[in-house]
């Protein structure tokens, strides 16, 4: 009876090894997406490249197809830092923005990043910068923060601005010749330039809280926004600013000029607005969900890209509809 045994479990052994070692299909791995659409996102641009996007933990993503697929972007150093802004000034030269000082420079429109500054101890945060007229950049951030490139941002030093306090500044913005400049930032705090950027002066206050952005309309016209649906808009340049009509008391973070003149305006709540008259009035185009959108590009097509803190989000514009007097919508 042993050998019997023995021999039906030298078979099974044997049996079992060829199995486990015999060709057989593999199930397919799943799919590794990118989550793009549930991320912390702060900012969104159009290059040569695509489209780029940037946001939680030094992410920056660009897409080749208005948005379909997105791919990572190379780092030299990856800081897990978050990512305030990225901006460009023209299709392949640009930076990227973010806490603890951190600056990375690309030159091929998002798709590769050098790292220019980063501060381990004491950095703070750093919110927009610009190429002015001269080649200089000038990068501005937390706590008055200035920094200034001499050689196309590669290396940066401490700058200056005359009379500015402490308060945070948040985005530099200029007229499409160059020679226009404005600051916004904490308190009501704007600085303005005529000159390309080579001297700057405080506009007398006319808002007590934070302006996020400013945006050039063309000829003398401004537009500056910020919390609760506080808009301003000037019309001789910076001397003078009056109060824009706005529909709702949403925190404005983003903006975008469409190729007609119009203006959109991006905030909480999901909520896109729209411009017609040079920033004077504003009409809500858009609201959906409650995410708060804090950038818009363009795709191709003419649909919107948002950037938000619940992701990327893509819409297709609407006819805006009109506020009568009583405050309603039609």
């Amino acid at each position: 009876m042993l050998a019997p045994v023995g021999m039906s479990m030298a078979l099974i052994v044997t049996a079992a090894s060829i199995y486990a070692f015999s060709p057989r299909p593999v199930p397919p791995l799943a799919e590794t997406r990118i989550p793009i659409d549930n991320m912390q996102l702060t900012t969104i641009e159009r290059t040569d490249a695509g489209i780029v996007v940037a946001g939680e933990l030094g992410s920056i993503l660009v897409s080749a197809d208005d948005g379909q697929t997105w791919t990572k972007a190379a780092l030299s150093q990856d800081r897990q830092a978050l990512i305030t802004r990225v901006v460009f000034a023209d299709g392949k030269r640009g930076l990227a923005l973010g806490h603890e000082g951190w600056i990375l420079r690309s030159e091929d429109g998002g798709l590769h990043w050098q790292e220019a500054n980063f501060s381990e101890r004491n950095g703070e945060p750093l919110m927009s910068a610009r190429q002015l007229p001269s080649g200089d950049w000038l990068a501005i951030g937390a706590f008055g923060q200035v920094l200034r490139s001499t050689d196309d941002g590669r290396n940066w030093s401490p700058d200056a601005l005359p009379d500015l306090s402490d308060w945070h500044l948040n985005d530099i913005a200029s007229s499409a010749d160059g020679r226009h400049w404005l600051i916004v930032g904490e308190a009501g705090t704007v600085l303005r330039s005529d000159d390309g950027g080579e001297n700057w002066a405080i506009v007398p206050p006319f808002y007590n809280g934070s302006l996020y952005g400013a945006a050039h309309l063309g000829g003398e016209r401004w537009v500056a926004y910020g919390m609760r649906g506080n808009v301003f808009t000037s019309a001789d340049g910076g001397d003078s600013w009056q109060a824009a009509r706005i529909p709702a008391p949403v925190s404005i973070y983003g903006h975008a000029l469409l190729p007609g003149g119009e203006l959109l305006l991006v905030g909480q709540g999901g909520m896109v607005l729209s411009s017609k008259d040079g920033g004077r009035h504003f009409d809500i185009a858009n609201r959906e969900g409650r995410a708060s959108l804090t950038d818009i590009a363009l795709a191709g097509d003419g649909r919107w890209l948002l950037s938000s803190d619940g992701g990327l989000q893509v819409r297709t514009p609407s006819p805006a509809p009109r506020n009568t007097q009583d405050g309603a919508t039609e």
